[in-house]
C-alpha cells in the first residue's frame, strides 16, 4: 500500500516537474516575441471599426506599455480588403494586423491575405463561444437590436420578439438599414432568415419599411420623432445617444451580432508587434474599454467588470450572425424580396 502511494506521489510530482518546465519554456518563447517586438517599434492597425474611440484607447496604452509606436487606418471593409490586395500585389507591405469582421475576414484568408498567428497566450481566456484558429483571433461582437423613441412607443406597444415588427401598427413607420447592401441591414436579414424563414421577410416587406444606408443619421431621425423605429441598432451606437428619448431593445431571441476577428497580415512588416499588440487586445483591461463603450467582449470575466448599466445588454443572449460563403445568395435574395 505504501509502495503505490509512494509511486502515486513521485508520478505527480514527475508531471508537476514537466508541467513547470513547460509553462517556463513557454514564458520564455513570449518573452522572445516581445523582446524581438520592442526592435521592431511599431505597429499598424488596419480596422474597419470606423469612429471607434476604444482603438485608440487600447492602442496609446500599448504603445505607453511596450514602448511601441502604435499606427491605425480607418476604412470600410471593402475599402480595406482593396487596399490590402493592391499592397500585397504590389509588394508593397504597410499594415500589421487586419481588424474587420469574421464575413470579410473569411474572404481574405480565401484571397491569401493572411499568415499564420503562432500561438497567443491570452487566446487561452476566450469565452467558450469565440475559438481562435491559427488565422484568425475573435476580438469582439458588435451586437444588434432595435432602437425606439419612448414618446412614440408606449411601454406597452414596445417590441418583446423581431416578430413584433410585423404588427400592422408599425406599417411605413420602420426605418431599416438597407438589407440589399453589406452591412447591419445584410446581417439582419441573414439571421430572420435562418431564425424565422423566408416568410418573415415577405411579411416585413409588406410593412413598407424605409430604408437608408446611414446609420447614424438614422439614430437622429428616430430621436427627433420621424420614425418610431429603427432596426437594427448597434448597442455601441446606442449608448452614446443619452439623454435623448431613445431605448434599446434585446428581442427575447437574442441579438444578431457581428465578430470582429484580428489576424496577421501575409508578410507584415512588424510580425512580432502584431502578435504582441493581438495579445494586448485580448487583455482584461482592453477588452474592458471595449465593454465599456458597448461593444461585447469575447474574453471571461469582462462583462462582470463592465459599467453596471450595460451589463444586462453586454450579457444577452447572440441569435446569430452571417456566413461568408452565403453573403452574396443572401444579398441577391433580399433584394428580390424588398423590392
Amino acid at each position: 500500500m505504501r509502495s503505490k502511494l509512494a509511486g502515486l506521489l513521485v508520478s505527480a510530482l514527475v508531471g508537476f516537474v514537466l508541467c513547470s518546465s513547460a509553462t517556463a519554456q513557454t514564458d520564455a518563447e513570449w518573452q522572445k516575441v516581445v523582446q524581438a517586438a520592442k526592435k521592431e517599434g511599431k505597429v499598424v492597425l488596419y480596422t474597419g471599426a470606423l469612429g471607434s474611440s476604444s482603438h485608440k484607447e487600447i492602442g496609446l496604452a500599448f504603445e505607453k506599455k511596450y514602448g511601441i509606436r502604435f499606427e491605425v487606418l480607418e476604412a470600410r471593409a471593402s475599402e480595406l480588403r482593396e487596399r490590402i490586395r493592391t499592397e500585397q500585389v504590389a509588394g508593397r507591405f504597410i499594415g500589421d494586423v487586419n481588424h474587420t469582421g469574421s464575413t470579410t475576414t473569411s474572404l481574405m484568408l480565401k484571397d491569401g491575405n493572411l499568415q499564420p498567428l503562432g500561438p497567443v497566450p491570452n487566446a487561452k481566456n476566450l469565452a467558450a463561444l469565440f475559438v481562435a484558429d491559427e488565422y484568425r483571433v475573435p476580438s469582439y461582437v458588435l451586437r444588434y437590436g432595435i432602437l425606439i423613441n419612448t414618446e412614440l412607443v408606449k411601454p406597452a406597444d414596445e417590441p418583446e420578439s423581431w416578430k413584433d415588427l410585423l404588427d400592422s401598427r408599425w406599417k411605413g413607420k420602420i426605418l431599416s438599414d438597407d438589407t440589399r447592401a453589406l452591412g447591419g441591414g445584410s446581417v439582419f436579414f441573414m439571421v430572420m432568415y435562418d431564425t424565422f424563414g423566408r416568410e418573415f421577410h415577405e411579411k416585413l416587406a409588406a410593412q413598407e419599411p424605409v430604408f437608408t444606408r446611414d446609420m447614424r443619421n438614422a439614430e437622429r431621425r428616430v430621436a427627433q420623432g420621424e420614425y418610431p423605429l429603427y432596426s437594427p441598432e448597434l448597442l455601441g451606437f446606442y449608448i452614446l445617444l443619452k439623454g435623448l428619448p431613445v431605448k434599446y431593445i434585446v428581442p427575447k431571441e437574442g441579438s444578431p451580432y457581428i465578430r470582429y476577428d484580428l489576424t496577421l497580415l501575409k508578410n507584415a512588416p512588424h510580425p512580432n508587434a502584431a502578435r504582441l499588440f493581438i495579445n494586448y487586445f485580448l487583455e482584461t483591461e482592453s477588452q474592458v474599454v471595449l465593454a465599456n463603450e458597448g461593444i461585447g467582449p469575447t474574453v471571461k470575466g469582462v462583462i462582470e467588470r463592465a459599467n453596471p448599466a450595460l451589463r444586462e445588454m453586454l450579457g444577452a443572449k447572440v441569435l446569430g450572425t452571417t456566413v461568408a460563403e452565403r453573403q452574396n445568395e443572401m444579398l441577391e435574395l433580399a433584394k428580390k424580396i424588398y423590392k
